[in-house]
């Protein structure tokens, strides 16, 4: 039973994956209104006549949208029922199902009755949310926290104001990237890193705002996120997780900076458009993990707290003498 419920924790977050993925393929190629105004049908037929490749796209989205929406469900369930025991099974598995609900549903409300680009920005994010639940559910399926003995992780103050700072602002990251794609400003700037590279203008127009506005935010999450790096090399190196995750977060967060300037100098190539949305989605599966760590610190600190009162009383138990009659 365990082993095959590894398999398909793994699978479902493949597939949570692939809607992520899809649904950034969706915006880049511009199909959402492929299947029309209708919805969950395209057209309203269940197979349509007219085929078009945004038709193809927009409805293969829905169709994996779909199946991975009734794996996630059976996965919570089945995770419920499996590992309910441990602490966070109960709240993860409700929150993959509740924010993939929310996820379809404004994408069904952009195609039946449209939505502005500012909460279709929002998408994106629900998603990457949702999918970070099935993440962290898997993760405590293979006993992840057992192979890093994140049981003995303490985490100091500043390391969790970092935490829980580079998570939250990371969401702000991802939303002003995809109002990007929303709002058609991907291409407006010309050069990279800035919008002119002959020399330093004000952005002059709303599109070159939301486009330098995402370049700035980007550029602050990557030196925040190279600065708690440096922290994490210092001083955590006894504790693995926290060491090599945030290497990890490093290493993640360079590849998208890296595929965020790529997509401008190729003119939006859809692969690495594609690959920006594949670290972005990572990245945050990381630091979703350091806030579930971040979680049990509490528990952490009393449990060896009690350790350690035990082993103190068990030194300072005297062994009475023996006598010899």
């Amino acid at each position: 039973m365990q082993k095959s419920l590894k398999s398909f924790a793994v699978l479902t977050t493949i597939g949570m994956l692939l809607i992520l993925l899809g649904g950034a393929l969706v915006t880049k190629t511009e199909s959402g209104e492929g299947c029309g105004n209708s919805w969950p049908l395209c057209h309203g037929q269940l197979i349509p006549s007219d085929i078009s490749m945004e038709l193809v796209i927009e409805f293969a989205h829905r169709a994996v949208t779909g199946t991975v929406g009734i794996m996630v469900l059976i996965l919570s369930i089945w995770s419920w029922k499996t590992i309910g025991h441990i602490r966070e099974t109960k709240f993860l598995s409700i929150a993959s199902v509740v924010f993939l609900v929310i996820q379809a549903l404004i994408g069904a409300a952009a195609v039946m009755w449209g939505q502005s680009d500012f909460i279709m920005a929002l998408h994106f994010g629900i998603s990457l949310i949702s999918f970070a639940a099935v993440f962290l559910l898997t993760l405590l399926i293979f006993e992840v926290d057992k192979k890093f003995e994140a049981e003995k992780l303490i985490i100091d103050k500043r390391m969790k104001f970092h935490i829980f700072g580079i998570s939250l602002y990371s969401l702000f990251v991802v939303y002003t990237g995809a109002l990007v794609r929303h709002v058609d400003a991907s291409l407006v700037c010309r050069d990279w890193p800035l919008c002119v590279n002959d020399g330093f203008f004000m952005p002059g127009s709303f599109h070159e705002w939301v486009q330098m506005g995402h370049r700035a935010a980007a550029g602050l999450i990557f030196i925040w996120i190279a600065y708690v790096t440096y922290i994490a090399i210092k001083h955590y190196k006894n504790q693995k997780v926290i060491y090599g995750g945030w290497i990890a977060a490093f290493a993640l967060v360079s590849l998208q900076v890296i595929a965020g300037a790529l997509v401008v100098i190729t003119r939006l190539n859809l692969i690495i458009a594609l690959a920006h949305a594949f670290f972005i989605t990572c990245l945050f599966g990381v630091l979703a993990y350091f806030i579930l760590l971040t979680s049990r610190n509490k528990q952490n600190t009393l449990i060896l707290e009690d350790l350690d009162k035990q082993k103190k009383a068990e030194s300072n138990t005297t062994i009475p003498p023996i006598t010899i009659p």
